[in-house]
């Protein structure tokens, strides 16, 4: 792994933001945004390109004068120290994780290793930078509401929720919050979280939930719902975490925390219903032919019932607000991901592989 940025070098005095995972579903969205929003800047997408992480995501800003990209693993101290020296970043977005749950119980290890490890890697070399006299403005660590384990059917988690991690995903998580708050209280390095519910939209890898239940819908497969899909789950449009996570970045205080959240519950069933009855309408079928394709399938172990965000102190301090009404989301959604058929088979078949080798290697 190494760089594959072939730009000029950098202008000095310029504002320098390396994004980790910036490849991947929420992470792509951040670069989009702040590569198009802050011309002045330079946005140095670090990414190890494992299977979420996708290139193709953003071919619309590679070629940006302001992009840099670099296959790095966070894991990797000297690699990660040689971006330090290379770019002289003025902050960190850190969004860069393992972060599915299903797959936290089969590998948890892998989970340890790059959401804890990781994480600690980072922040050591932010701490070093800092310490030698550079100008370091935030080290912002991208978190989730699942650090606070599970709600009944009333409540909300707030920013001083206790943590209560569930699986080794959500373990994994509060492992690295701590941390953070850790070398901000202790190396005084100005940090600051965020900890957003479940986000949808464009680009997201098909084994989550929404674009699983499309792609299967689509092709006519079983929808697979766990136990009798209960489960409540925030849904929060991914354009409108990207634009909180800008928001934070620039007027968040230090060493505080915000919860981002859709204000937007639904049972995974009643989600799922309306995922099928909007298919039926743009596929042409009869009325109620998808949801034929429903099937409950065993409960996973641990799977917390609710979890519902109170992002009332994002709204007061910084003014953010969702955008936009779930049902719209979901339809947008779906339309993607009906007309990105080159973009499906490509994830689906490595294929996003192959583009990182034809567009970036050997730079």
């Amino acid at each position: 792994m190494g760089t594959v940025n072939n730009r000029s070098p950098l202008p000095s005095g310029r504002q320098v933001i390396l994004i980790t995972g910036g490849a991947g579903f929420i992470g792509s969205h951040v670069v989009r945004r702040l590569v198009n929003g802050y011309p002045d800047y330079i946005i140095v997408n670090v990414d190890k390109l494992t299977y979420a992480g996708n290139l193709m995501n953003l071919a619309d800003v590679e070629a940006a004068e302001n992009y840099r990209f670099e296959h790095v693993d966070i894991c990797d101290s000297a690699a990660i120290e040689r971006l330090f020296y290379t770019y002289q970043p003025t902050g960190i977005i850190h969004l860069a994780a393992e972060s599915h749950v299903d797959r936290s119980i089969l590998e948890p290890l892998t989970f340890v290793q790059t959401n804890v490890m990781g994480t600690a890697v980072l922040l050591n070399a932010a701490r070093a930078w800092q310490q030698a006299g550079n100008t370091f403005q935030r080290f912002y660590h991208i978190s989730t509401d699942e650090v606070y384990g599970s709600l009944g059917d009333t409540g909300f988690f707030t920013e001083s929720t206790p943590y209560d991690p569930r699986s080794p995903y959500s373990a994994s998580k509060a492992s690295s919050d701590h941390l953070v708050r850790a070398y901000g209280h202790t190396f005084g390095l100005p940090v600051v979280i965020s900890n957003c519910s479940n986000n949808y939209g464009p680009y997201q890898f098909p084994e989550k939930l929404i674009p699983l239940m499309i792609l299967n819908a689509r092709d006519g497969k079983a929808l697979p719902v766990y136990g009798a899909g209960a489960n409540v789950r925030d849904w929060l449009w991914v354009v409108d975490h990207a634009s909180a996570i800008d928001l934070i970045y620039h007027q968040g205080r230090t060493h505080e925390t915000y919860n981002i959240g859709g204000r937007n519950e639904w049972k995974n069933i009643d989600l799922v219903r309306l995922l099928c009855k909007l298919m039926d309408d743009k596929l042409g079928r009869q009325p109620g032919e998808t949801a034929k394709l429903i099937t409950y399938v065993t409960d996973r172990p641990g799977h917390d019932l609710r979890y519902a965000i109170d992002c009332d102190k994002l709204t007061q301090e910084l003014g953010w607000q969702p955008s936009i009404q779930f049902e719209e989301g979901l339809s947008r959604t779906i339309d993607w991901y009906l007309d990105q058929t080159e973009w499906v088979n490509g994830v689906r078949s490595g294929a996003y592989l192959a583009y990182y080798e034809q567009q970036y290697a050997g730079r």
